[in-house]
This record gives structure tokens, sequence and C-alpha cells, in this order.
């Protein structure tokens, strides 16, 4: 049983709100999941004392999402992302070096 965290949406039109979620791979992405670790609101928040960045507001059960992690639950690329912001796992980083291709020959 392949286990997935991801994001499954809820919330109207225009409006976004997901549900992090672990859920089987082959499951549809709103279908019933074995459990939701937490929230995510992408649409960004004023902050409180009005100066400053607005907020995307993040709320996770962090020690629910460790053991899914320690049990082999692998994060789709939102989830990772989101994961790798609260401190959980290592960032990606997509881009290319300026070199170009990272391996070398080896003679």
């Amino acid at each position: 049983m392949v286990l997935k965290i991801r994001l499954a949406r809820f919330g109207r039109r225009n409006a976004p709100f997901y549900n992090i979620v672990v859920a089987q791979a082959r499951t549809a992405r709103n279908s019933k999941p074995l459990e939701v670790l937490g929230t995510y609101d992408p649409i960004p928040k004023p902050p409180v004392s009005g100066d400053g960045k607005p907020i995307k507001d993040i709320k996770l059960d962090t020690s629910r999402a460790k053991y899914w992690l320690g049990v082999g639950a692998q994060p789709s690329e939102p989830a990772w992302r989101l994961l790798s912001m609260i401190g959980l796992l290592e960032p990606k980083y997509h881009g290319q070096t300026k070199g170009g291709d990272e391996r070398e020959e080896v003679k």
C-alpha cells in the first residue's frame, strides 16, 4: 500500500482551502483520506500588527506528520514545499546550476 501526503481541495471557486491529508496513492484527490494532518489557506491574510508581509496560514500536527514520514508516506510536490517551510523536510531546489550538468565524467 503506497501512501501519499498530499493536498485535498475544499472551499469555494476562487477561494481555495486545502486539507493536508494522508491517503493511498491511487485514490482520487478528494476521496476519504486515512488521516487529516492539517490545513493550508493559500490566500494571504494581512498581519495583525498592520505592517509587514501578508501571511499564508498553515496548521499542521507535526508529530503525526513525522510518524507518517517515518513509515514511508511520500509527500507530493506541494506537500513537500509546505513540510519544508515548517522544517520537517529539506527543501528541494529545482533550479539548474550555472555550469549546466552536475555530473562529472570519470576517466
